[in-house]
C-alpha cells in the first residue's frame, strides 16, 4: 500500500535543492562594456563577433576604450556569469552554485567578489598579488560584440594551491553538476582533468562549453583530453564550424557537427553524450538519442536588444538552472532561451531580480 501511494506521488515529489549542488570553475574577469564604433575596431584588429585574448597591441586598447566611450564596469568571465544566472533562475535556496577562479587582491577583485556575493553564489577565490584581477574589454557595435580578455590573475590558478585543498574539494565533491567553460582550457588543463574524472567515476553530469574559435584551433589538443568525460557539450554556430573543421568532420551542416561530436569516445558509457549548439537568432540544436532537434528561440524586436555579450553564458545558466533539479532537457532548453531573451534586453551579464519563468 505504502509502495502503492508512493509510486503514484513520485510525479508530485520536488526535488530539494541543496547548497553546491552546481559547481562552475573558471576565469573570473571584470567585464568593461563600451558602445564603439567600427574604426575602434578596425584600429586593434577585431572582428565584430569574436572572443580573442590580448596580445601585446591591445595594451593601449583597454586604456583607450575608458577614455573615449562611456563604459560600464560588470562582473564577467564566461562560466562565472553562467552560474549566477542559473543561481538567479533558480532563486532559493541561495549559494547552489559554486564558483571557482583565482583574482588578484586589488579594487577590480574586491568588486568581483561584492558582485558574487549579491548573486548569492558561493565564489570561492584563490587569490594572489603577482597578478592584477583580470579584465575583458565588451566592444559593443549593433547587436554584435567583440571580446578582448586580459586573463592577468585569472591565467594564474593552480590545482594544487587551491583545487587540492581539503575544504575546497569537499565542495566539488558535493556537486551532482559541474560546468567550465572551453576558455579555461588555456589555463588549468590538470584542474579541469580532476574534476572531469571525479564527475565521470561517480556518475554525475560534467558540461563543457567550445567557448570561442581559438579554442578548438590553438587548444584542440588540451579540448580533446577532456572530451571524454563530457557528458553535455555547448557551443554555437561559429564555434561547431570551426570545431568540425579542426576535427576533419568534412561538414558544415550543423546538425551532422552535433551527432559526430556526440559519438566521439566516451569514458562513462552510462550517459550519452548530449550537444547543444546555439545559433543567435536561429534555433537551438541539440541531439537526443540518435536524433537531433531544433527548439526555436524566443522572438525579440531588434529595438529591445540592448547589449548580447551575455547571451550565451545566460542560455547556459538557464539550462543548469533545470539540470540541477533533474528536468527534462527539453525545459533545460526553454529555460536557456528564457534567460537568454532576459540578458540581451540589459547590458552586461546582468539580469532583473527575479526571474518569470514557468
Amino acid at each position: 500500500q505504502i509502495l502503492r501511494i508512493f509510486a503514484s506521488d513520485r510525479q508530485n515529489i520536488q526535488l530539494v535543492l541543496y547548497q553546491n549542488a552546481l559547481f562552475g570553475m573558471g576565469n573570473p574577469l571584470l567585464d568593461i562594456c563600451a558602445v564603439v564604433d567600427k574604426d575602434f575596431l578596425d584600429k586593434y584588429g577585431l572582428k565584430t563577433n569574436d572572443q580573442i585574448l590580448a596580445e601585446e597591441k591591445h595594451k593601449e586598447m583597454f586604456e583607450e576604450i575608458v577614455k573615449k566611450f562611456k563604459v560600464e564596469y560588470h562582473a564577467g568571465g564566461a562560466t562565472q556569469n553562467s552560474v549566477k544566472v542559473a543561481q538567479w533562475m533558480i532563486q532559493e535556496p541561495h549559494k547552489v552554485a559554486t564558483f571557482f577562479g583565482c583574482i588578484g587582491k586589488d579594487k577590480f577583485g574586491k568588486i568581483l567578489k561584492e558582485k558574487a556575493e549579491e548573486a548569492h553564489v558561493e565564489a570561492h577565490y584563490y587569490e594572489q598579488t603577482e597578478e592584477p584581477t583580470g579584465t575583458c574589454a565588451a566592444c559593443i557595435t549593433g547587436d554584435n560584440r567583440s571580446l578582448v580578455a586580459n586573463l592577468a590573475a585569472a591565467n594564474c590558478y593552480k590545482k594544487e594551491k587551491h583545487l587540492d585543498l581539503e575544504e575546497n574539494w569537499k565542495l566539488v565533491e558535493k556537486a551532482q553538476v559541474y560546468y567550465i567553460a572551453g576558455f579555461f582550457l588555456t589555463v588549468s588543463l590538470e584542474s579541469i582533468l580532476k574534476v572531469a574524472k571525479h564527475a565521470s567515476e561517480n556518475n554525475k553530469i560534467f558540461c563543457l562549453n567550445l567557448s570561442a574559435p581559438f579554442i578548438c584551433e590553438f587548444f584542440k589538443e588540451a579540448l580533446m583530453k577532456v572530451m571524454p568525460y563530457v557528458d553535455i557539450l555547448f557551443g554555437n554556430e561559429t564555434e561547431a564550424a570551426t570545431f568540425a573543421q579542426e576535427r576533419g568532420f568534412e561538414t558544415e551542416d550543423i546538425e551532422e557537427i552535433a551527432k559526430k561530436a556526440q559519438s566521439l569516445p566516451k569514458e562513462n558509457k552510462k550517459r550519452q553524450r548530449i550537444v547543444v549548439f546555439t545559433q543567435g537568432k536561429e534555433g537551438t540544436v541539440m541531439t537526443k538519442g540518435d536524433k537531433v532537434e531544433t527548439f526555436p528561440v524566443l522572438k525579440i524586436d531588434q529595438s529591445e536588444i540592448v547589449d548580447t555579450t551575455g547571451a550565451g553564458d545566460a542560455f547556459v545558466g538557464g539550462f543548469l538552472s533545470q539540470l540541477v533539479q533533474d528536468k527534462t532537457f527539453e525545459q533545460c532548453i526553454r529555460a536557456g532561451h528564457y534567460a537568454a531573451n532576459v540578458i540581451i534586453r540589459h547590458a552586461g551579464c546582468t539580469f532583473p531580480e527575479k526571474p518569470d519563468f514557468h
